[in-house]
């Protein structure tokens, strides 16, 4: 039986010989499929771009407001300030100095919520990156480079320095 008689009349044969037709047909077959690899591919691709944008613009939106609260945060610090300055005034009745110190640490709570970590520095040793050295005191009392005293408190936001300490830092004769 030759491959001509394998065709009957319901199919139709563009090509012209049968031998062709199954050539031509895997050839198209190679090519979609081929086409389809692509698509897919370029799907998948896609898809995990999309994927990182969002998760990019997610956490670029949560960094922004993290250091929103920040600035916030920093612009508050002076008025935390004058509270402490104002409950260490002499002068005042204790119920002025009480009404004062509860205000302060009313607001120093309510930072601590947003992410306010004041830094101790009285006693421990100096930390340039943690301190400013305003004085510096020739003292035997201390060990060499210990802060003796704070001029001003210094804070961290969500462990990052906000402010630094102002100190005075004892120093061996």
């Amino acid at each position: 039986m030759t491959p001509e008689a394998n065709i009957t009349e319901n199919e139709p044969n563009p090509t012209g010989s049968a031998a062709e037709a199954p050539a031509a047909q895997l050839a198209e077959l190679v090519q979609a499929r081929g086409e389809r690899d692509e698509l897919r591919d370029l799907l998948v691709r896609r898809q995990a771009e999309f994927d990182n944008f969002r998760k990019r613009t997610e956490r670029e939106r949560s960094e922004y407001l993290q250091w929103a609260g920040m600035e916030t945060v920093k612009e508050l610090l002076p008025v935390l300030d004058d509270f402490e300055r104002a409950s260490q005034a002499a002068g005042g009745t204790p119920e002025y100095v009480k009404g004062v110190e509860l205000i302060r640490n009313r607001m120093l709570e309510t930072l601590k919520k947003m992410g306010l970590e004041p830094i101790e520095s009285v006693g421990k040793p100096f930390d340039p990156h943690q301190h400013q050295a305003i004085e510096r005191v020739e003292t035997t009392e201390a060990a060499d480079n210990t802060v003796l005293g704070e001029f001003q408190r210094g804070y961290n936001f969500k462990g990052r320095m906000l402010r630094p300490s102002m100190v005075k830092v004892a120093v061996k004769p």
